[in-house]
């Protein structure tokens, strides 16, 4: 249970590193262009999961009415 504890949150100093690593490794003209592409991605599956999730509400209002249709 301990090494759950362990693996946290970076905090400040974590995150300039990180960033750091990020600059060094893309440089500063591709990171605009990769944050395009994962702001596309967070859309696509947004509207992917919203899609499913209507689909899923759709049928059980079908199945909830089909129900009320028998027991009448």
């Amino acid at each position: 249970m301990d090494a759950i504890y362990l693996i946290g949150i970076p905090g400040g100093p974590e995150v300039f590193i990180i960033l750091f690593v990020i600059l060094l490794l893309f440089g500063g003209r591709k990171i605009p262009e990769l944050m395009r592409g994962l702001g596309k991605g967070i859309k696509e599956f947004n509207n992917a999961r919203a899609s499913i999730e209507s689909e899923i509400k759709e049928g059980m209002k079908e199945a909830d009415q089909k129900q009320i249709s028998n027991n009448s």
